[in-house]
Protein backbone atom coordinates (compact mmCIF):
# COMPACT_ATOMS: atom_id res chain seq x y z
CA UNK A 1 0.00 0.00 0.00
CA UNK A 2 1.18 3.51 -0.81
CA UNK A 3 1.05 5.88 2.17
CA UNK A 4 1.03 9.67 1.92
CA UNK A 5 -0.54 12.91 2.98
CA UNK A 6 -2.25 15.94 1.53
CA UNK A 7 -2.97 19.47 2.65
CA UNK A 8 -5.29 22.36 1.88
CA UNK A 9 -2.67 24.79 3.25
CA UNK A 10 -5.06 26.33 5.77
CA UNK A 11 -4.29 29.85 6.92
CA UNK A 12 -6.38 31.21 9.78
CA UNK A 13 -5.96 32.54 13.29
CA UNK A 14 -4.71 30.15 15.94
CA UNK A 15 -7.82 29.55 18.07
CA UNK A 16 -5.68 29.36 21.21
CA UNK A 17 -3.76 32.64 20.96
CA UNK A 18 -5.18 34.50 17.95
CA UNK A 19 -1.84 34.52 16.11
CA UNK A 20 -1.77 34.11 12.34
CA UNK A 21 1.32 33.54 10.24
CA UNK A 22 1.94 35.23 6.89
CA UNK A 23 0.97 33.54 3.61
CA UNK A 24 4.67 33.53 2.71
CA UNK A 25 5.52 31.62 5.88
CA UNK A 26 2.69 29.15 5.28
CA UNK A 27 4.06 28.40 1.84
CA UNK A 28 7.54 27.85 3.26
CA UNK A 29 6.08 25.54 5.90
CA UNK A 30 4.18 23.60 3.26
CA UNK A 31 7.34 22.93 1.26
CA UNK A 32 9.16 21.83 4.44
CA UNK A 33 6.31 19.41 5.18
CA UNK A 34 6.64 17.85 1.74
CA UNK A 35 10.42 17.54 2.02
CA UNK A 36 10.07 15.82 5.39
CA UNK A 37 7.42 13.50 3.97
CA UNK A 38 9.95 12.26 1.43
CA UNK A 39 12.74 12.02 4.00
CA UNK A 40 10.67 9.73 6.26
CA UNK A 41 9.75 7.45 3.37
CA UNK A 42 6.21 8.45 2.43
CA UNK A 43 5.05 7.80 -1.11
CA UNK A 44 2.72 10.67 -2.03
CA UNK A 45 2.25 14.37 -1.22
CA UNK A 46 -0.89 16.18 -2.34
CA UNK A 47 -2.00 19.82 -2.42
CA UNK A 48 -5.61 20.95 -2.80
CA UNK A 49 -6.94 23.75 -5.01
CA UNK A 50 -9.11 26.46 -3.43
CA UNK A 51 -9.96 30.06 -4.11
CA UNK A 52 -10.49 31.57 -0.67
CA UNK A 53 -8.51 33.54 1.87
CA UNK A 54 -8.14 30.78 4.47
CA UNK A 55 -6.96 28.03 2.05
CA UNK A 56 -4.10 29.60 0.18
CA UNK A 57 -3.21 27.27 -2.70
CA UNK A 58 -5.09 28.28 -5.83
CA UNK A 59 -2.57 26.65 -8.20
CA UNK A 60 -1.44 23.19 -7.02
CA UNK A 61 0.88 22.69 -9.99
CA UNK A 62 2.91 25.78 -9.08
CA UNK A 63 3.32 24.71 -5.46
CA UNK A 64 4.11 21.13 -6.44
CA UNK A 65 6.76 22.39 -8.86
CA UNK A 66 8.48 24.17 -5.96
CA UNK A 67 8.34 20.90 -4.02
CA UNK A 68 9.67 18.97 -7.03
CA UNK A 69 12.81 21.11 -6.99
CA UNK A 70 13.55 20.01 -3.41
CA UNK A 71 12.61 16.31 -3.64
CA UNK A 72 13.60 13.32 -5.74
CA UNK A 73 11.22 10.41 -5.17
CA UNK A 74 7.86 11.30 -3.65
CA UNK A 75 4.88 11.42 -6.01
CA UNK A 76 3.23 14.83 -6.37
CA UNK A 77 -0.51 15.17 -6.84
CA UNK A 78 -3.24 17.74 -6.74
CA UNK A 79 -5.87 16.96 -4.12
CA UNK A 80 -7.90 18.06 -5.93
CA UNK A 81 -7.79 20.01 -9.18
CA UNK A 82 -11.23 21.59 -9.59
CA UNK A 83 -11.52 20.56 -13.22
CA UNK A 84 -15.11 21.81 -13.57
CA UNK A 85 -14.04 25.46 -13.40
CA UNK A 86 -10.68 25.13 -15.16
CA UNK A 87 -9.51 24.62 -18.74
CA UNK A 88 -8.50 20.98 -19.37
CA UNK A 89 -5.87 22.11 -21.88
CA UNK A 90 -4.21 24.31 -19.26
CA UNK A 91 -4.51 21.66 -16.56
CA UNK A 92 -2.83 19.13 -18.82
CA UNK A 93 -0.06 21.56 -19.74
CA UNK A 94 0.58 22.52 -16.12
CA UNK A 95 0.87 18.93 -14.93
CA UNK A 96 2.84 17.82 -17.98
CA UNK A 97 5.29 20.59 -17.09
CA UNK A 98 5.34 19.39 -13.47
CA UNK A 99 5.99 15.86 -14.72
CA UNK A 100 9.02 17.05 -16.66
CA UNK A 101 10.35 19.07 -13.74
CA UNK A 102 9.88 16.21 -11.28
CA UNK A 103 11.27 13.41 -13.41
CA UNK A 104 7.92 11.70 -13.93
CA UNK A 105 6.24 12.10 -10.53
CA UNK A 106 3.16 14.20 -11.33
CA UNK A 107 -0.46 13.14 -10.89
CA UNK A 108 -3.78 14.90 -11.33
CA UNK A 109 -6.56 14.18 -8.85
CA UNK A 110 -9.56 15.63 -10.64
CA UNK A 111 -12.75 16.59 -8.81
CA UNK A 112 -15.89 18.64 -9.10
CA UNK A 113 -14.95 20.63 -6.00
CA UNK A 114 -16.56 20.67 -2.55
CA UNK A 115 -16.14 24.47 -2.43
CA UNK A 116 -17.89 26.62 -5.01
CA UNK A 117 -15.87 29.88 -5.04
CA UNK A 118 -14.17 29.03 -8.33
CA UNK A 119 -17.43 28.82 -10.29
CA UNK A 120 -18.46 32.49 -10.16
CA UNK A 121 -14.79 33.52 -10.15
CA UNK A 122 -14.26 31.99 -13.59
CA UNK A 123 -17.75 32.59 -14.93
CA UNK A 124 -19.38 29.17 -14.65
CA UNK A 125 -22.94 28.32 -13.62
CA UNK A 126 -23.42 25.98 -10.66
CA UNK A 127 -26.44 24.53 -12.45
CA UNK A 128 -23.89 22.94 -14.80
CA UNK A 129 -21.93 21.45 -11.90
CA UNK A 130 -21.82 17.83 -13.09
CA UNK A 131 -22.01 18.50 -16.83
CA UNK A 132 -18.95 20.74 -16.62
CA UNK A 133 -16.93 18.08 -14.91
CA UNK A 134 -17.97 15.26 -17.19
CA UNK A 135 -17.21 17.18 -20.39
CA UNK A 136 -13.89 18.54 -19.17
CA UNK A 137 -12.75 15.19 -17.81
CA UNK A 138 -13.37 13.53 -21.15
CA UNK A 139 -11.39 16.25 -22.94
CA UNK A 140 -8.53 15.88 -20.44
CA UNK A 141 -8.41 12.15 -21.17
CA UNK A 142 -8.33 12.83 -24.91
CA UNK A 143 -5.41 15.19 -24.40
CA UNK A 144 -3.49 12.43 -22.59
CA UNK A 145 -3.82 10.24 -25.66
CA UNK A 146 -2.78 12.65 -28.40
CA UNK A 147 -1.12 16.05 -28.75
CA UNK A 148 -3.49 16.90 -31.62
CA UNK A 149 -7.17 16.64 -30.70
CA UNK A 150 -10.28 17.60 -32.64
CA UNK A 151 -13.10 18.23 -30.20
CA UNK A 152 -16.35 20.14 -29.68
CA UNK A 153 -18.28 20.71 -26.47
CA UNK A 154 -20.67 23.03 -24.67
CA UNK A 155 -18.31 24.84 -22.33
CA UNK A 156 -15.07 25.44 -24.20
CA UNK A 157 -13.98 26.64 -27.61
CA UNK A 158 -13.54 23.79 -30.08
CA UNK A 159 -10.19 22.22 -30.89
CA UNK A 160 -9.24 21.50 -34.47
CA UNK A 161 -6.04 19.54 -34.11
CA UNK A 162 -3.91 22.28 -32.57
CA UNK A 163 -0.87 20.93 -30.75
CA UNK A 164 -1.01 20.73 -26.95
CA UNK A 165 2.49 20.87 -25.49
CA UNK A 166 4.60 19.91 -23.60
CA UNK A 167 4.05 16.18 -23.36
CA UNK A 168 4.78 14.49 -20.02
CA UNK A 169 7.31 11.79 -19.26
CA UNK A 170 4.61 9.43 -18.00
CA UNK A 171 2.42 7.96 -20.71
CA UNK A 172 -0.32 8.27 -19.75
CA UNK A 173 -0.10 11.05 -17.19
CA UNK A 174 -1.94 9.62 -14.14
CA UNK A 175 -5.44 11.00 -13.57
CA UNK A 176 -7.35 9.99 -10.44
CA UNK A 177 -11.03 10.78 -9.88
CA UNK A 178 -11.88 12.24 -6.48
CA UNK A 179 -15.18 10.85 -5.15
CA UNK A 180 -17.15 11.95 -2.10
CA UNK A 181 -20.67 10.65 -1.52
CA UNK A 182 -21.86 10.21 -5.10
CA UNK A 183 -22.39 6.70 -6.51
CA UNK A 184 -22.54 8.24 -9.98
CA UNK A 185 -18.97 9.50 -9.53
CA UNK A 186 -17.76 6.07 -8.42
CA UNK A 187 -19.45 4.47 -11.43
CA UNK A 188 -17.95 7.04 -13.81
CA UNK A 189 -14.42 6.47 -12.49
CA UNK A 190 -14.75 2.71 -12.82
CA UNK A 191 -16.31 2.74 -16.27
CA UNK A 192 -13.56 5.06 -17.55
CA UNK A 193 -10.86 2.85 -16.03
CA UNK A 194 -9.48 5.63 -13.83
CA UNK A 195 -8.22 5.19 -10.26
CA UNK A 196 -10.62 6.42 -7.57
CA UNK A 197 -9.70 8.55 -4.54
CA UNK A 198 -12.55 8.11 -2.08
CA UNK A 199 -12.82 10.80 0.60
CA UNK A 200 -14.15 9.57 3.94
CA UNK A 201 -14.40 12.52 6.31
CA UNK A 202 -17.59 11.63 8.17
CA UNK A 203 -19.72 8.63 9.06
CA UNK A 204 -18.86 4.97 9.53
CA UNK A 205 -16.47 3.57 6.94
CA UNK A 206 -18.67 0.53 6.31
CA UNK A 207 -21.22 2.65 4.51
CA UNK A 208 -18.60 3.50 1.86
CA UNK A 209 -17.88 -0.12 0.97
CA UNK A 210 -20.70 -0.18 -1.66
CA UNK A 211 -19.01 2.75 -3.45
CA UNK A 212 -15.81 0.75 -3.81
CA UNK A 213 -17.71 -2.30 -5.01
CA UNK A 214 -19.68 -0.20 -7.50
CA UNK A 215 -16.40 1.23 -8.80
CA UNK A 216 -14.84 -2.20 -9.22
CA UNK A 217 -17.96 -3.68 -10.81
CA UNK A 218 -18.15 -0.80 -13.30
CA UNK A 219 -14.47 -1.19 -14.18
CA UNK A 220 -14.86 -4.93 -14.69
CA UNK A 221 -17.98 -4.56 -16.82
CA UNK A 222 -16.17 -2.00 -18.99
CA UNK A 223 -13.33 -4.47 -19.55
CA UNK A 224 -10.64 -2.76 -17.51
CA UNK A 225 -8.21 -5.45 -16.38
CA UNK A 226 -6.63 -5.05 -13.96
CA UNK A 227 -9.16 -2.93 -12.12
CA UNK A 228 -7.64 0.50 -11.34
CA UNK A 229 -6.43 1.25 -7.80
CA UNK A 230 -8.42 2.82 -4.97
CA UNK A 231 -7.20 5.43 -2.50
CA UNK A 232 -8.88 6.25 0.81
CA UNK A 233 -8.41 9.92 1.81
CA UNK A 234 -9.26 11.02 5.37
CA UNK A 235 -8.62 13.65 8.02
CA UNK A 236 -6.19 12.85 10.81
CA UNK A 237 -3.39 13.71 13.18
CA UNK A 238 -0.83 11.53 14.98
CA UNK A 239 0.84 12.08 18.35
CA UNK A 240 2.59 9.87 20.90
CA UNK A 241 -0.70 9.02 22.64
CA UNK A 242 -4.36 9.07 21.74
CA UNK A 243 -5.13 11.73 24.33
CA UNK A 244 -2.33 13.98 23.12
CA UNK A 245 -3.52 13.65 19.53
CA UNK A 246 -7.08 14.58 20.46
CA UNK A 247 -6.09 17.49 22.69
CA UNK A 248 -3.61 18.86 20.14
CA UNK A 249 -5.91 18.70 17.15
CA UNK A 250 -9.37 19.43 18.55
CA UNK A 251 -9.17 23.25 18.82
CA UNK A 252 -7.84 23.60 15.28
CA UNK A 253 -10.13 21.08 13.61
CA UNK A 254 -13.16 22.52 15.41
CA UNK A 255 -12.25 26.07 14.45
CA UNK A 256 -11.90 25.20 10.76
CA UNK A 257 -14.85 22.84 10.46
CA UNK A 258 -17.16 25.16 12.39
CA UNK A 259 -16.17 28.07 10.17
CA UNK A 260 -17.12 26.03 7.12
CA UNK A 261 -20.20 24.80 8.94
CA UNK A 262 -21.43 28.34 9.52
CA UNK A 263 -21.16 28.98 5.79
CA UNK A 264 -23.12 25.83 4.96
CA UNK A 265 -25.63 25.75 7.79
CA UNK A 266 -24.20 22.78 9.68
CA UNK A 267 -24.56 22.25 13.41
CA UNK A 268 -21.37 23.10 15.38
CA UNK A 269 -18.96 20.23 15.89
CA UNK A 270 -19.13 18.83 19.44
CA UNK A 271 -16.09 17.43 21.22
CA UNK A 272 -17.80 14.12 21.91
CA UNK A 273 -18.46 13.68 18.21
CA UNK A 274 -14.85 14.48 17.39
CA UNK A 275 -13.65 11.91 19.91
CA UNK A 276 -16.10 9.33 18.54
CA UNK A 277 -14.82 9.91 14.99
CA UNK A 278 -11.34 8.92 16.21
CA UNK A 279 -12.46 5.46 17.33
CA UNK A 280 -11.90 2.38 15.18
CA UNK A 281 -15.15 2.71 13.23
CA UNK A 282 -15.10 6.51 12.98
CA UNK A 283 -13.96 8.56 10.01
CA UNK A 284 -10.94 10.42 11.45
CA UNK A 285 -7.43 9.03 11.90
CA UNK A 286 -6.57 10.86 15.12
CA UNK A 287 -4.52 8.92 17.63
CA UNK A 288 -1.27 7.19 18.49
CA UNK A 289 0.78 5.45 15.78
CA UNK A 290 -0.51 2.04 16.84
CA UNK A 291 -4.12 3.21 16.73
CA UNK A 292 -3.64 4.62 13.24
CA UNK A 293 -2.08 1.35 12.07
CA UNK A 294 -5.00 -0.65 13.49
CA UNK A 295 -7.52 1.66 11.85
CA UNK A 296 -5.87 1.55 8.42
CA UNK A 297 -5.74 -2.24 8.57
CA UNK A 298 -9.39 -2.35 9.70
CA UNK A 299 -10.40 -0.29 6.68
CA UNK A 300 -8.17 -2.37 4.41
CA UNK A 301 -10.30 -5.36 5.30
CA UNK A 302 -13.32 -3.37 4.08
CA UNK A 303 -11.89 -1.77 0.95
CA UNK A 304 -8.68 -3.60 -0.05
CA UNK A 305 -7.42 -0.20 -1.09
CA UNK A 306 -4.05 0.45 -2.70
CA UNK A 307 -3.29 3.90 -1.28
CA UNK A 308 -4.00 5.79 1.93
CA UNK A 309 -3.69 9.58 2.15
CA UNK A 310 -4.08 11.54 5.36
CA UNK A 311 -4.99 15.22 5.56
CA UNK A 312 -3.11 16.58 8.57
CA UNK A 313 -3.72 20.30 8.50
CA UNK A 314 -7.43 20.49 9.28
CA UNK A 315 -7.16 23.97 10.71
CA UNK A 316 -3.97 25.99 11.08
CA UNK A 317 -2.10 23.72 13.48
CA UNK A 318 1.40 24.80 14.53
CA UNK A 319 4.02 23.78 11.99
CA UNK A 320 6.16 21.93 14.55
CA UNK A 321 3.23 19.68 15.52
CA UNK A 322 2.48 18.89 11.88
CA UNK A 323 6.14 18.03 11.28
CA UNK A 324 6.13 15.64 14.23
CA UNK A 325 2.94 14.02 12.95
CA UNK A 326 4.47 13.54 9.51
CA UNK A 327 7.52 11.97 11.12
CA UNK A 328 5.35 9.49 13.04
CA UNK A 329 3.37 8.62 9.91
CA UNK A 330 6.54 7.90 7.96
CA UNK A 331 8.69 6.19 10.58
CA UNK A 332 6.14 4.26 12.67
CA UNK A 333 2.80 3.97 10.89
CA UNK A 334 3.83 3.38 7.26
CA UNK A 335 6.37 0.60 7.96
CA UNK A 336 3.86 -1.35 10.05
CA UNK A 337 1.17 -1.06 7.37
CA UNK A 338 3.55 -2.07 4.60
CA UNK A 339 4.67 -5.10 6.58
CA UNK A 340 1.06 -6.15 7.03
CA UNK A 341 -0.34 -5.58 3.54
CA UNK A 342 2.62 -5.00 1.20
CA UNK A 343 3.94 -1.93 -0.56
CA UNK A 344 4.14 -0.38 -4.02
CA UNK A 345 7.48 1.29 -3.29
Amino acid sequence: MEIGLYTFAELQEDPLDGHIISPEQRMRDLVEEAVLAEQVGLDVFGVGEHHREDLIVSSPAVVLAAIAAKTERIRLTSAVSVLSSDDPVRVFQDFATLDLLSGGRAEIMAGRGSFIESFPLFGFDLDDYDALFDEKLRLLLRLREDAHVSWEGRFRASLHGEGVWPRPIQDPLPVWIAVGGSPESAFRAGSLGLPMALAIIGGMPERFAPFVQLFRDAAGEAGHDPVPPVSINSHGYIAATSQEALEDSWPYAASMMNKIGRERGWQPMARENYDAAATLRGANFVGSPQEIVEKVLFQHELFRHDRFLLQFTVGSMPHAKIMRSIELLGTEVAPAIREAVGTHV
